[in-house]
């Protein structure tokens, strides 16, 4: 049985006549007359006694209303719940970014999240590498460049500013840098074979300074923002790090602080099915609430 035909069976049967359910069906009344017609020969049955008044239903006509009655009543029922489902605040949310923004600025927070919403239970993922949201692979993505699918929903979130820094135990031995000059007589540790995402034009600091725009040949090559970090933090020398990987971080200097390397923009992007879900709705007006408070 055509489950269109039924509607629309069922629609005529509530308003009593063609011309009634043609304005509630925004149809032709032929065409309401016809889809009638093919249910007619289909069950091989007559659902209606004409009558100059209007439609009235026969015995096998209310008895087809009625159960159709029940099966809409229920699938509006079905409806209703799905819909106060996917407003309610729970369930399983997984969120994946960048190792490095995730495990210094990211995981410090979420514990807050969680006590404002106990029902959510919460998997963090992160990968310099970006997870297929289309497959969720995850629900949400805190990525470091703009995705190029359509059908994802993103909205920028923060910019991260990147400065060069060295170790109090490095710039003691070798000097502070004055000027960019400066920076040539210095040891540089840079991204390594496949600079992660969170890194934009990862070279710019061996560029800073050079002549004809070359490069600095680095002492040391870390694959990881944080390695980075870390190699910093022990005197290997030099490196552009984004700042809010540095605080609170003992013993790390920013090397010529009016010299800013290129911003790196975030982005917050889920797909597109998850638009209107409570727990999404409810990680992003978190998530913006704590980057308003951002002072990188």
């Amino acid at each position: 049985m055509d489950w269109d035909k039924l509607k629309i069976f069922h629609t005529v049967a509530e308003a009593g006549s063609f011309t009634n359910a043609s304005t509630i069906l925004n149809l032709s009344q032929s065409a309401i007359s016809r889809q009638i017609q093919s249910l007619e020969n289909e069950l091989k049955i007559h659902l209606f006694e004409r009558h100059a008044r209007g439609l009235v239903l026969t015995t096998n006509g209310e008895y087809l209303y009625k159960t159709a009655n029940e099966v809409i009543s229920k699938l509006k029922d079905v409806e209703a719940t799905l819909s106060d489902e996917k407003d309610k605040i729970h369930g399983k949310l997984t969120v994946t970014t960048v190792v490095s923004f995730g495990t210094t600025w990211l995981t410090p927070r979420i514990q807050e999240f969680m006590t404002l919403h106990p029902d959510i239970e919460i998997e963090l993922i992160f990968d310099d590498k970006e997870l297929d949201l289309s497959t969720r692979q995850a629900d949400i993505g805190i990525f470091m460049r703009r995705p190029k699918q359509l059908n994802y929903i993103q909205k920028k979130l923060i910019d991260l500013h990147y400065h060069i820094y060295g170790s109090t135990k490095y710039l003691e031995k070798n000097g502070h840098p004055k000027k960019i000059s400066d920076l040539n007589r210095h040891n540089f540790i840079t991204y390594g074979r496949g600079a992660p995402s969170p890194v934009f034009n990862p070279d710019w600091a061996l560029k800073l300074g050079t002549k004809d725009n070359k490069k600095r040949k680095p002492v040391m090559k870390v694959n990881s923002v944080y390695g980075l970090l870390l190699a910093v933090q022990s005197g290997v020398g030099l490196a552009a790090l984004p700042d809010y990987i540095t605080v609170n971080v003992p013993n790390i200097t920013k090397v010529l602080p009016d010299v800013e390397g290129p911003l790196t923009e975030t982005h917050f992007v889920y797909p597109q099915s998850l638009k209107n879900v409570g727990k999404v709705k409810a990680f992003r007006n978190f998530l913006f609430s704590k980057v308003s408070e951002w002072k990188f």
